[in-house]
């Protein structure tokens, strides 16, 4: 990695000049720069410095105290920030870019605003009012709180000394923390953070009558307006996120009111099966014949990241984000045709059936950049949470839930967050008490988590979101209830964190309690959980990018309620590591029976079977605490440095399908292990490669074939879903034989 030298200062700064002292525009774009990469001492000495660039890189935060005094714009988009507190020394900075940059909340961009006393322009928008509207009025209403705390509960000393100050600054803080509140739940940690400030400027002044507090008023006028929170990467200006001056509490309706429409109804836009020539603005989906193509390594697709509460209305306001509920019907469906390639047996024949943009955003049908990442089918009554049984299919992608009919091509239900990004879901099955007199019955509930770091619990059938709770500040990456025990949810989260909760039940007016029961030490992001099918309470598979990590997840036994990692599995390709090649990363794992194990490792051109029970049963080494993997046989599949392409199961019918690059579906039937040639070295050949079919937008024409970024069978594969990097869910229906 290139380091920041004078030299190279005055090779990117303008205008040409021997000294650094007068460079008025730099840029440090897309250098791979990481914080410790940027050196205080010499970049102090840019004086002048009015414009810089220091997007596309790698940085969390900025130098601190690093003081660029004529500075008036920062690009930092593209990067991986987290702590905007950083920037307060930059207090002549009027224009501020931080789009593409995961972290970054609501409440950052708040913080931003009274850190930054100068900002006029912040992602490309103008917000001067909001952040007047910040400084003043929002600060000046929570000071008014702190004081009125005060006066009501504290009082200085007797005997003024540093450490019983000390004492009483921690006490009033915190209880401020705790106490004072304004805003809507999206902007709580901003809240909380300026109510620590105003707090300890508050005691100060008291004790130091010549340092008071801001006090800093507005007019009337000034009173009765509205701050929105500005713009985050891929979010729309929503009215959920506008701060109002009058906290109220939001009135509850009667539970019996309906939500929404019962009845599906038909909404554009609308594909009809046919062959005809369609009108402008439609899509066609052509069935096409083609040999396979080579890949072409590319970057992978990145991904854009306690008390419950309830709430039951059609339209509400959660956590500042706008939740719609839309019962509707969309019927985006083309004929298509299949072309099998290196078929060696064919017990189940799919043919497709459907193909629905149904997460487009603003419902338009000319987005094709949304990305899809998970699928799961519904469960029905009395069986497994992970063994769905329905033709109800449940996929998220940007910022919607859909659940989906796969014999007719309706989306039944879709649930909206604004600003949020889906990147996993999950079904399971719990208890609805309903009262003393009548037993409990059970009930399917969908959980759903992105970028915001929530999870939001839904309950499909009757039109509710009734409620969330955070796990962590950061993106949630996975998301996996235990199939024996429905409350038990695990979340994998960006903060490289996993976590075990007990969700309960719900009663008949969706009031439920969330404790957190374990916490799981990981080092690198993890993709995907697996617990084993016959004894899910015993331990956690986690597919990291770091590797495949198994954890003992027994509870009690004085075991702690942090876990570190029982055993890192091991596999025959780490041997052919090297600098260019990586394949530690796991992004694909799912039981295909009690105790055969498929796994995909990035970049490794095969798909790995092996047992679980007997790699379970090996000694892990004391060092490294690893064991090899059991492996029973290999399974072709395509050659692609596309991340993140998951494979699926079907337990019911001993199928193994994985999508690639390319739009291709690889289904391998695996009936006997036994009479397979397993350890000859030999890749076990796919037993058919569906190819996605060719897809024509009018005005466009042809579109590439796209990323199979995750599927989904239900127990018996009548219906296989696949989702695609381009906002299409293709829904193919299993053949009766002939």
């Amino acid at each position: 990695m290139e380091r920041i030298t004078e030299k190279l200062l005055l090779e990117k700064g303008s205008p040409k000049t021997n000294e650094v002292e007068q460079i008025k525009t730099l840029s440090l774009f897309n250098m791979g720069l990481k914080p410790q990469d940027l050196p205080i001492k010499l970049l102090s000495r840019l004086r002048s410095l009015e414009r810089l660039n220091l997007s596309a890189n790698r940085l969390h935060q900025f130098p601190r105290n690093l003081e660029l005094p004529a500075l008036r714009y920062l690009d930092l988009s593209d990067n991986q920030f987290d702590d905007v507190t950083t920037l307060e020394s930059l207090s002549s900075l009027e224009e501020l870019k931080l789009e593409d940059n995961l972290y970054i909340t609501v409440s950052d961009s708040h913080k931003l605003m009274v850190l930054l006393p100068k900002l006029k322009i912040y992602n490309g928008k103008d917000i001067t009012s909001s952040a007047n509207h910040v400084r003043f009025v929002y600060s000046h209403n929570l000071r008014t709180q702190i004081m009125a705390l005060w006066e009501k509960n504290f009082c200085l000393p007797d005997a003024v000394t540093a450490e019983k100050m000390l004492a009483l600054e921690s006490k009033f803080v915190s209880t401020a923390r705790q106490e004072v509140k304004f805003g809507p739940r999206s902007v709580s940690d901003f809240t909380k953070w300026r109510v620590e400030i105003l707090a300890k400027e508050y005691l100060r002044s008291l004790t130091e009558p010549n340092k008071d507090p801001e006090n800093q008023k507005c007019n009337d006028s000034t009173e009765k307006c509205e701050v929105s929170a500005p713009t985050k990467r891929k979010e729309l200006d929503s009215p959920a996120d506008t701060i109002n001056l009058t906290p109220r509490k939001k009135r509850r309706t009667d539970p019996s009111t309906p939500l929404v429409e019962e009845r599906p109804c038909r909404s554009s836009p609308h594909f009809k099966i046919s062959a005809t020539p369609e009108p402008k603005g439609k899509i066609r989906i052509i069935p096409r014949r083609a040999s396979r193509p080579s890949s072409t390594p590319t970057g992978g697709a990145k991904r854009t990241e306690m008390a419950g509460r309830s709430s039951r209305v059609k339209e509400t306001e959660e956590n500042g984000a706008r939740i719609k509920w839309e019962e509707t019907s969309r019927r985006d469906a083309e004929t298509l045709d299949t072309v099998k390639t290196g078929s060696k047996t064919q017990p189940v024949k799919l043919k497709p059936l459907h193909a629905l943009q149904c997460h487009s955003k603003g419902d338009s049908s000319d987005d094709l950049s949304t990305q899809l990442w998970a699928c799961a089918f519904q469960p029905l009554p009395h069986s497994s949470a992970d063994a769905g049984g329905s033709r109800l299919v449940a996929t998220c992608g940007g910022d919607s839930v859909c659940v989906i009919d796969c014999e007719t091509g309706l989306v039944m239900k879709k649930y909206k967050v604004s600003g949020e990004e889906f990147f996993s879901l999950a079904w399971t099955t719990v208890l609805m008490s309903r009262g003393t007199k009548v037993s409990a019955r059970q009930c399917n509930i969908l959980a759903a988590g992105g970028k915001r770091g929530v999870v939001k619990l839904i309950h499909p059938r009757n039109n509710v979101a009734y409620g969330e709770f955070r796990v962590s500040k950061r993106a949630l990456s996975v998301l996996r209830f235990n199939h024996q025990q429905g409350n038990f949810l695990y979340t994998g989260s960006y903060n490289n964190k996993i976590a075990m909760w007990d969700i309960g039940g719900v009663d008949s007016q969706y009031n439920f309690k969330v404790s957190q029961l374990l916490v799981f030490e990981i080092s690198s992001l993890p993709l995907h959980l697996c617990l084993p099918p016959k004894s899910p309470g015993s331990h956690l598979l986690a597919a990291c990018e770091d590797g495949l990590h198994c954890f003992n997840t027994q509870l009690g036994n004085n075991n702690g309620t942090k876990r570190s990692e029982e055993m890192e599995i091991t596999f025959p390709i780490y041997k052919k590591e090297d600098k260019d090649h990586d394949y530690h990363t796991i992004d694909g794992l799912s039981f295909l029976n009690d105790d055969i194990v498929a796994s995909k490792n990035y970049m490794h051109s095969c798909i790995y079977l092996w047992n679980w029970s007997s790699t379970k049963a090996q000694r892990p080494s004391k060092k490294t605490r690893e064991v090899c993997a059991v492996v029973l046989a290999e399974l072709q599949w395509a050659s692609t440095e596309i991340p993140y392409l998951a494979l699926n199961t079907c337990p019911g019918q001993a199928y193994i399908v994985c999508g690639d690059d390319k739009g291709r579906l690889w289904m391998y039937h695996i009936t006997n292990l036994q009479k397979n040639s397993l350890q000859t070295g030999k890749p076990i050949q796919a037993s058919e490669v569906l190819e996605w079919p060719t897809t024509k937008k009018y005005g466009i024409g042809k579109v590439a074939g796209p990323s199979i970024n995750t599927v989904a069978m239900d127990p018996e594969l009548q219906y296989l879903v696949a989702l695609s990097d381009k906002n299409m869910v293709i829904v193919w229906r299993r053949e009766a034989s002939s």
